[in-house]
């Protein structure tokens, strides 16, 4: 990390410019947010489940649709998704 410090008469606002171009320089400050929204991947298992998930949803999906319940178009986007 830089270390900046205040110079005899600086006023505050100068100082926080100083230090925020400090830091933009620097690097920090893209690394800290690449660290913050960095996305784990998921286990084996968490993929597994959403598989079996996913897998069941359509499988009920294509039921309603196979009755006649639902039609293509809300199977595909949901009933309140209704693309035009």
């Amino acid at each position: 990390m830089p270390e900046i410090k205040r110079k005899p008469g600086e006023t505050f606002e100068a100082y926080f410019r100083r230090f925020t171009k400090t830091i933009q320089q620097s690097g920090r400050l893209i690394q800290s947010r690449k660290v913050k929204y960095l996305s784990k991947d998921k286990s084996k298992l968490e993929q597994r489940k959403s598989a079996l998930m996913k897998k069941e949803i359509c499988g009920k999906k294509d039921y309603l649709l196979k009755i006649g319940k639902i039609t293509e178009e809300e199977r595909k986007y949901g009933k309140f998704k209704k693309r035009k």
